[in-house]
């Protein structure tokens, strides 16, 4: 098996993990100390981090899908709409990216 960072479609899965734990820590960590115990102080930098890596899977998922010739109605809505559930990133992973790597 290749280096995940040698593939496009490794990156993307690399990028979809960061982007998950991203959000999770953000809903499950700085959310909390903002509105439960007044603390903000994660808010901002997790926050931005997490838009970040959100833009970053959308725009690599548009690029593996082209390279893998996915069809849009199949297999590329699926994978975006996994970085907008929690734990999708995780889900998508498993079901559909993790075999499309095996194959390169």
């Amino acid at each position: 098996m290749k280096n995940l960072l040698q593939t496009n479609t490794g990156r993307l899965r690399i990028i979809g993990f960061l982007e998950g734990t991203s959000l999770l820590i953000l809903l499950f960590i700085a959310m909390p100390l903002k509105y439960i115990f007044e603390m903000p102080i994660l808010t901002r930098p997790v926050g931005t981090i997490h838009g970040a890596l959100f833009l970053l899977f959308i725009f690599n998922t548009i690029s593996v899908g082209v390279e893998q010739n996915w069809k849009f109605r199949n297999t590329t809505w699926k994978v975006l709409l996994a970085c907008i559930i929690p734990f999708g990133t995780f889900y998508i992973d498993a079901k559909i990216l993790s075999k499309i790597d095996l194959k390169e």
